[in-house]
């Protein structure tokens, strides 16, 4: 595989400003769309939202993205740890695309870091401080849905859904769009992360993003998570199979 990009310089300088501001939007997927705790009496119909938060993890992160057009990809293998303010990463293994795993991959896990030092993951957190909920009157599914709104315009809020279990006690699914696109040049970037409960801690196991970019085509990431330690506590990897997560009914 080739793995430079052959663009002119102004086409290397709008992807290189776009994947750098891409790196935010997927990093929403990383550290975000999680339950809060505090909600107000709108979201107290939804027990889900009341489940212990999510405030320590050590867990081995499997990354991939790919841009169609280009014909690139990456891969990258690294262990993060996410502990109150504090967020660190250590790379195992890398190939691909010197490219995306530069530009894209490692500038994630950066952008993630940042956000956790810098005390901003609660912007995204599905709480009635970022968004209005609302239930269609009638659903006839075997599962329960929630339409959630972005209070405000932010490349770290997204509007689209939650997916619970019938009696709302579990979020299984996020997905949507983001509230505001990372720049004139990005049509859309769609979310779709997954959960499980493990040890009493509801935790992202995948997340899938989709940016569609005005002159490169389609982006894509997938990430997957297996948890070490969750809220200072050792878990059973096993475990994440037996949850009740989305792929696991």
């Amino acid at each position: 595989m080739d793995n430079k990009l052959h663009l002119s310089r102004p086409g290397r300088r709008r992807l290189t400003r776009d994947t750098a501001l891409l790196a935010v939007a997927f990093a929403v997927g990383a550290v975000t769309l999680a339950p809060a705790a505090g909600q107000d009496p709108g979201a107290e119909q939804i027990p889900a939202l009341r489940e212990a938060p999510l405030k320590q993890y050590r867990a081995f992160r499997r990354m991939h993205a790919r841009n169609e057009k280009f014909n690139q990809e990456a891969w990258i293998d690294a262990w993060t740890e996410m502990d109150g303010a504090a967020f660190k990463y250590e790379i195992t293994s890398e190939r691909g695309s010197d490219y995306i795993r530069n530009k894209v991959l490692k500038a994630i896990l950066t952008r993630e870091q940042d956000l956790v030092m810098r005390g901003e993951s609660a912007r995204a957190e599905i709480s009635a401080e970022n968004y209005l909920f609302e239930e269609p009157d009638a659903q006839h599914s075997e599962f329960r849905y929630v339409m959630i709104t972005a209070k405000r315009k932010d490349i770290l809020l997204v509007n689209g859904r939650m997916v619970l279990n019938p009696a709302g006690t579990e979020l299984l699914r996020v997905e949507g769009t983001l509230a505001k696109n990372p720049s004139f040049w990005t049509s859309t970037v769609n979310i779709v992360r997954e959960f499980a409960m493990l040890d009493g801690v509801r935790v992202p196991v995948s997340t899938a993003t989709v940016a569609k970019l005005k002159f490169a085509g389609h982006a894509q990431m997938d990430v997957r998570y297996e948890y070490e330690t969750v809220n200072g506590r050792p878990v059973d990897l096993a475990s994440i199979h037996r949850a009740g997560g989305p792929n696991g009914h």
